[in-house]
């Protein structure tokens, strides 16, 4: 498998030795995570349930901002504790996070948890003349780091021309960073310096050492993190370690709404809960995945309504399988077998994580069996061969198909059973009246001849758009 590094543009092997370890910027907990963090939480779990099926061992750390000026101003603005707020949206993305089947991660390191180690960092970068004490805090030194906005590509001579007034005048370079600061009011911790909290980048070079070590596989996050928080992590750890703190920088697309980038502080956000509750998980999942993940993807609609008409047919493919599975071996079905499937599905998510040509072999998938099934029926040899291909893209794409549970089943059979014999007896009003009984519940029938089967539908509210 190769991944595109961000900072050199090189192809690379994001596995060693059979390993893989992975940092991941998660969100800074003082709202609802809306679609835009699903699209980056969705590729990476993607990408790790893939590097899982070639057997490679993932370790995932993805952190929590839970300390920060906007978990402050909202703690008051609601009058509450920045913990207790920072905590209620920890739950909620857990919750959100469960309901879109995205695989826990091996950390969920939370910054208020690991003050220690941010200490550590900062008093190393002091000692060794990287960062300096200032009225306001303390600052990491731009100007001592060699390469500084390599990651971003930006210069430093249109870094200057586009820097803000500084804050602190104390500050020895209007490009200088915080990595603590002193603290009058609001959630605050002792410190050699003065007590205060801890600026945000030195946060997730503080637990990224602390997990995963001095130098490790792929730091990952949405493209909007490459400067400047990403380009500071390198600068503050290179300082510390003398090392590059990842082989592998990769950054996902923003998701965007009518060309803007979908962002808490544009106001055009679309919150997971939201989004779940209008078009289920599998939607959503397909939708972050539709484009290559480094490229940005437009939320509308229109789009979430066209991939509701692509399950439906995954759904009947699915089915179709389990169905033909379930009754007597049939007539091999005549015609070259189509195969190949899985291979290029895998080979496109070598390819940079190719998610979507990934997708279009799996939907592909679903129309040869819908097609076989309308030509010549399946066999169960062929059914066997095709769910297993079938099940484990979408355990890859992490995509849960809708059954029945077992209870219900044997209540299934006999309303199609009854539905047959009403309409044997052309009571057609009452045979319809148990299908509409069955889609009420989700179930649609399939009459095929004198044979009828039945599948189970995800329901979404959404698709009546």
């Amino acid at each position: 498998m190769r991944i595109r590094d961000t900072l050199t543009g090189s192809a690379i092997d994001p596995s060693q030795e059979g390993r893989c370890r992975i940092y991941l910027c998660g969100v800074t907990v003082y709202d609802e995570a809306h679609v835009g963090h699903a699209r980056t939480i969705i590729t990476f779990d993607v990408f790790r349930r893939h590097l899982e099926s070639l057997g490679v061992r993932v370790m995932l750390v993805q952190n929590f901002t839970d300390v920060d000026d906007k978990i402050i101003r909202r703690a008051e603005t609601e009058g509450v504790s920045a913990a207790a707020l920072s905590s209620r949206y920890i739950r909620r993305y857990f919750d959100d996070s469960d309901a879109l089947n995205i695989k826990r991660a091996d950390r969920y390191p939370k910054a208020t948890e690991h003050m220690q180690d941010i200490l550590g960092v900062i008093g190393r970068l002091v000692e060794s003349k990287a960062a300096y004490r200032a009225q306001n805090g303390v600052y990491f030194a731009v100007s001592k780091s060699s390469g500084y906005g390599k990651l971003s590509k930006k210069r430093i001579e249109e870094l200057y021309s586009g820097a803000r007034v500084q804050v602190d005048r104390s500050k020895q370079d209007p490009l200088d960073f915080a990595l603590w600061k002193i603290a009058d009011s609001g959630p605050s911790w002792p410190s050699p310096w003065g007590e205060g909290r801890p600026g945000w980048h030195i946060e997730c070079s503080a637990m990224s050492l602390k997990y995963l070590g001095e130098s490790f596989d792929v730091h990952g996050g949405g493209r909007d993190l490459i400067f400047p928080h990403h380009e500071n992590e390198i600068a503050q750890s290179e300082a510390v370690t003398s090392k590059q703190p990842a082989r592998i920088w990769m950054h996902v697309g923003m998701v965007t709404i009518e060309g803007e980038k979908m962002s808490k502080s544009l106001n055009n956000t679309k919150s997971i809960r939201d989004a779940l509750a209008r078009w289920g998980p599998n939607i959503i999942r397909l939708f972050c995945l539709l484009g290559h993940y480094s490229k940005p993807i437009n939320y509308t609609e229109d789009t979430l309504a066209e991939l509701v008409s692509r399950w439906r047919q995954a759904e009947t493919a699915y089915h179709e399988l389990l169905h033909a599975i379930s009754v007597p071996d049939q007539t091999e079905p005549t015609g070259d077998v189509q195969e190949g499937y899985l291979t290029r599905f895998g080979q496109h998510l070598d390819d940079d994580l190719n998610t979507h040509m990934a997708l279009e072999e799996f939907f592909g998938l679903a129309s040869y069996i819908n097609g076989v099934v309308a030509k010549d029926g399946l066999s169960q040899s062929l059914a066997h061969s095709l769910l297993r291909e079938f099940e484990q893209m979408a355990g890859i794409l992490g995509l849960c198909m809708s059954v029945a549970p077992s209870e219900n089943v044997p209540g299934i059979r006999e309303s199609i059973r009854r539905r047959a014999l009403l309409r044997a007896q052309k009571r057609y009003a009452e045979a319809d009246d148990i299908r509409d009984m069955l889609e009420q519940d989700g179930v649609d029938l399939v009459d095929r001849g004198s044979e009828t089967i039945w599948i189970k539908r995800e329901a979404i509210p959404g698709q009546d758009i």
